[in-house]
């Protein structure tokens, strides 16, 4: 009896929250998943996995590696720049029925012009340099796809989360752990703006069943998709799910989103005012056309504390931020002061 080839796919980078859960989701559909990174986080990297060990930017390893190996699909998780992007379809083209590059929601109009963002809404971010080349590399890849055929569908995801990663907005250097270490403190944590913004979280699982749903599929090729949850919160609520998945309560202290940036040597120039300052609401109905698959079953509630669980229990994870929980007892007493001198 003749058996059915299983569709085969390379992901550039591939431990990562997104690409994680890509993976997971590849196995369980009968992929063959290769995966090609430095070798530095593979400890995690399920059975069934092929590994090849090589920096993504050294063409000469990677062609060594690669040899005359193709895929049905290749998705780059680690592209920021321009470069990447030519590098990549310089080395790709012929190796692949389909290209897949990741980029961001945060590539959209900021400020927004209308806060339900479609995947026509234009492309511009003056705050944030990460934003402007992801932009760049959209560009050149559809330019190569005009010209030449390249086989790129472009994905933009937004703020996705899984069990090694939390949503907060205001954090230092280290991530999100020290804002956790804060509430189970019981000691006050920054909330940009009034903390009214709306903001969209997507769990990683979730998000695979959109990207998944793209993948192998040549309807998709020129064009570009996000994938986001329709749960659309406040950010005062998800700090607050996240304090009440602690058993804590919050103690939010809200400061302007400009002053952040003004007064820190934090980028939240970029991450806030280019990014998560916004509200903005995604209309998911081009993924759910070309991806049926695409339902999202884990609202953050849930979602809040199946991470903090995991987080918990992974001591590893818990990495403690020193200079940010200084920065942010600064910045409160400092702020504090300036709010009574102007009711006083």
């Amino acid at each position: 009896m003749e058996t059915i080839k299983a569709l085969s796919a390379l992901l550039i980078g591939g431990t990562g929250t997104i690409s994680t859960a890509v993976t997971a989701r590849l196995l369980s559909k009968g992929w063959k998943v290769c995966i090609l990174n430095r070798g530095s986080h593979n400890g995690d990297v399920p059975e069934g996995v092929e590994v090849l060990t090589a920096d993504i930017r050294d063409d000469a390893a990677v062609r060594s590696v690669l040899g005359s190996r193709t895929f049905d699909v290749v998705c780059d998780f680690v592209a920021y720049v321009p470069d990447h992007v030519r590098q990549d379809i310089a080395l790709f083209t012929g190796r692949c029925g389909q290209y897949i590059y990741i980029s961001s929601a945060s590539a959209y109009h900021k400020v927004a012009r209308n806060y339900v963002i479609t995947e026509g809404t234009s492309m511009v971010n003056p705050f944030w340099q990460y934003s402007r080349d992801k932009i760049a590399c959209e560009a050149i890849l559809m330019e190569a796809y005009a010209k030449d055929g390249f086989p790129v569908t472009i994905v933009r995801p937004s703020h996705t989360y899984g069990d090694r990663s939390l949503p907060v907005a205001v954090h230092g250097n280290g991530g999100y752990w020290q804002v956790v270490r804060r509430i189970l403190d019981d000691k006050p944590i920054i909330i940009h703006g009034d903390g009214t913004s709306l903001w969209t979280v997507t769990h990683a699982s979730d998000f695979a069943k959109g990207f998944v749903g793209l993948m192998g599929n040549t309807k998709t090729l020129g064009e570009a998709f996000h994938i986001t949850s329709d749960e659309s919160l406040p950010w005062n609520e998800i700090m607050r799910e996240i304090a009440e998945a602690l058993g804590k309560e919050l103690h939010a202290f809200h400061v302007p989103s400009d002053f952040l940036a003004a007064t820190s040597n934090y980028d939240f120039n970029g991450s806030l005012s280019g990014d998560k300052a916004v509200s903005v609401v995604f209309d998911n109905s081009k993924i759910k056309r070309f991806a049926p698959e695409f339902v999202c079953t884990t609202p953050f509630y849930l979602g809040a504390r199946q991470t903090l669980d995991y987080v918990l229990s992974h001591p590893e994870l818990q990495v403690p931020d020193p200079e940010f929980d200084r920065y942010t007892d600064r910045l409160i007493e400092g702020f504090g002061a300036l709010k009574r001198s102007f009711i006083d």
